[in-house]
């Protein structure tokens, strides 16, 4: 062998493993007419893509054609060395089938929606005499009635807002309103009737959950006209404190309803989404309409690996419903080649009628048009925001003598106070700015690590780090990987994560520790790199205000996480240690006892007595309390 072939077959160790239609032709005889899933795999098993079919045989002998594909379909089939299927019932089921394979794995040329959070709802409580109005976000397994979802927390909480304005309800736990003596600062504001202390019967309290359940509902025609009504009568009455009080409820229905901007006449509960492309880019707009009210909009960036935008817009649909409720009608920008069964999958999964539809005219069509304006300026926005990241990237892979440029930058603090509630923090900016869904938080537990020891908790993070590093990626193929690392210190610092890293057999990445000048101000940082001498940045360099807005973010969410640890700590009770007492119990104990100290000396039948207590967990607790004397 010669060297050329030597280093050759070293890049490409899979060098002779056959690819291509040919590989996938072999599939063919082993198929027959079934609907199902399949994916293709390159020699390293890598998922390349998942995708479903009617008929597999067909859907397969497609990909096994020589020519007449897309450039992003041709690469694909060049890099597959083997498929696999799974059949099923009905195409709909292959349909929800390949949704889910695409969320686990993230095949490298499916189109893939990065952003998966949970929206917030808005949550009327059914298990108390006085039901309590909250906002709610995940699983939904509070008993009660739930509107929503709303695009984002700044909908919910000011409807939530308006809301007490309107019906009075109270938003307190139900721990606070067992305990209460006297009226809260909400009933002070006239925002609360304060049931907690009889302000108000039962009878009457329930109709106003009722009427803000109403609202909620869009059925509250004829509502804000009875107010007026009642309104007149007091003021006739001379009851002119009451009478103030219904006027500032009808003027809080109208803030809910002119806040909202859209509300159209012709959608009672839908989802509009509008999609605009550009230079291979795509930006998905969602309105949420529901009750004929607009409770918010919100952007997705879909990642479209070269995808046309009817394939972007059904992957986008299958994907965003995955885990969220469909509402009634889906009203789109673009037509889809699937439609029918796109709406039998979503129908079947909800459990009623799905209806998606492409308006050409009317009110729906000017909403659509509104949401396809949204996305096109969000895009716009977002593309020169990354052009501008890309540029800054360009300058630190430039100013500390960076190999590639940095796809993704990691950024390391700690945060204490004299060694107490130690945590660690980790974020990470690359291409498209600050990546907080992959910020990571670090629960300091080092027992020989001394009190406000810096570097014995960077080394307790790192280690922790870079151990999960190469147990989850140790091919680095997975885009885990940072290639380059900013510690907050000098060249004390820099020598200790080296040896840290060296300690993990990690010695190849990047690090930069970035510290205060001689005169601890702001603008004067050095940087220090292992075996090179600390250097400095212009002041008006546009890379040095980066690394501070890096470092900043870094300090807090440090100080945010040491905050949070520090105040659970504070609020911790014995409860918490009890075992078979979670969140649920410990709430149920708290209200009917007070405190966990009341809890602490109550006898066997009082435990029993809690709702949602069994007498195996009641003698447990009494069984706690007592051996800790």
């Amino acid at each position: 062998m010669s060297e050329k072939d030597d280093i050759s077959t070293l890049s490409d160790p899979h060098k002779d493993v056959p690819r291509g239609h040919t590989v996938i032709e072999g599939y063919l005889r082993l198929l027959d007419g079934s609907p199902g899933v399949y994916r293709m795999l390159d020699p390293d098993h890598r998922v390349l893509y998942v995708g479903k079919a009617k008929h597999l045989k067909n859907r397969v002998s497609n990909y096994a054609r020589p020519s007449g594909h897309s450039a992003r379909i041709a690469k694909m089939i060049s890099e597959t060395s083997q498929m696999m299927f799974l059949t099923t019932r009905t195409e709909t089921e292959a349909l929800l089938l390949e949704q889910n394979l695409i969320k686990q794995l993230k095949p490298h040329y499916n189109v893939l929606l990065r952003d998966d959070k949970s929206f917030p709802n808005i949550l009327v409580t059914k298990n108390h005499d006085f039901p309590q109005i909250t906002k709610h976000r995940g699983a939904k397994s509070s008993k009660g009635a739930y509107y929503g979802p709303f695009a984002n927390a700044t909908a919910v909480n000011r409807t939530l807002n308006q809301l007490q304005k309107a019906f009075l309800l109270r938003t307190c736990a139900d721990s606070d309103f067992a305990n209460r003596t006297r009226p809260c600062l909400q009933y002070q504001i006239k925002r609360c009737t304060a049931p907690c202390v009889g302000k108000i019967s039962k009878e009457d309290y329930a109709a106003l959950v009722n009427d803000a359940e109403r609202f909620l509902q869009g059925k509250d025609s004829g509502m804000q006209k009875r107010l007026a009504e009642e309104m007149q009568a007091a003021s006739d009455a001379m009851e002119f404190e009451v009478a103030a009080g219904l006027r500032d409820r009808i003027r809080a229905m109208t803030q809910v309803q002119t806040a909202q901007g859209i509300n159209p006449r012709t959608i009672s509960e839908g989802d509009v989404i509008g999609l605009h492309m550009e230079s291979g880019q795509a930006c998905v707009q969602v309105f949420f309409i529901r009750a004929h009210q607009n409770w918010g909009n919100r952007d997705f960036y879909p990642k479209t690996n070269g995808a046309e935008a009817e394939e972007v817009l059904s992957a986008f649909i299958g994907q965003f419903y995955d885990q969220k409720d469909p509402p009634r009608q889906i009203i789109l920008s673009h037509d889809l080649e699937e439609r029918e069964l796109i709406e039998a999958a979503l129908s079947e999964k909800a459990g009623k009628k799905v209806e998606i539809l492409v308006p050409q005219r009317g009110e729906k069509a000017e909403i659509v048009a509104g949401a396809v304006r949204n996305a096109r300026e969000s895009l716009g926005r977002k593309m020169s925001e990354t052009a501008a990241q890309a540029k800054l990237l360009a300058g630190v892979q430039a100013a500390f003598d960076l190999p590639n440029l940095p796809a993704r930058i990691e950024v390391y603090d700690n945060s204490h106070i004299q060694g107490a509630h130690a945590v660690g923090a980790m974020i990470v900016a690359g291409p498209e700015g600050f990546m907080k869904n992959q910020y990571r938080k670090f629960d300091i537990k080092g027992d020989e690590i001394t009190p406000g020891d810096d570097f014995g908790m960077m080394k307790e993070m790192l280690t922790r780090r870079f151990k999960r590093l190469l147990k989850d990626d140790p091919d680095r193929s997975k885009g885990l990987w940072p290639d380059l690392l900013l510690i907050d210190g000098g060249a004390g610092q820099v020598s200790a994560v080296r040896e840290i890293m060296v300690e993990q057999g990690v010695n190849d990445i990047p690090m930069v520790g970035v510290a205060k000048g001689i005169d601890r101000d702001q603008g004067k940082e050095e940087f220090y790199r292992t075996g090179k001498r600390p250097f400095a940045l212009q002041r008006n360099d546009p890379v040095l205000y980066f690394i501070q807005r890096l470092r900043d973010e870094a300090h807090r969410f440090a100080i945010g996480t040491h905050r949070a640890k520090r105040s659970k700590a504070i609020s911790a009770t014995p409860l918490d240690d009890v075992p078979g007492v979670g969140a649920t119990r410990k709430r149920a104990l708290l209200a009917h006892f007070g405190s966990a100290k009341a809890v602490s000396l109550a006898n066997l039948s009082d435990l029993k007595a809690v709702t949602g207590i069994s007498e195996t967990i009641a003698q447990t607790i009494y069984d706690f309390f007592h051996e800790q004397r």
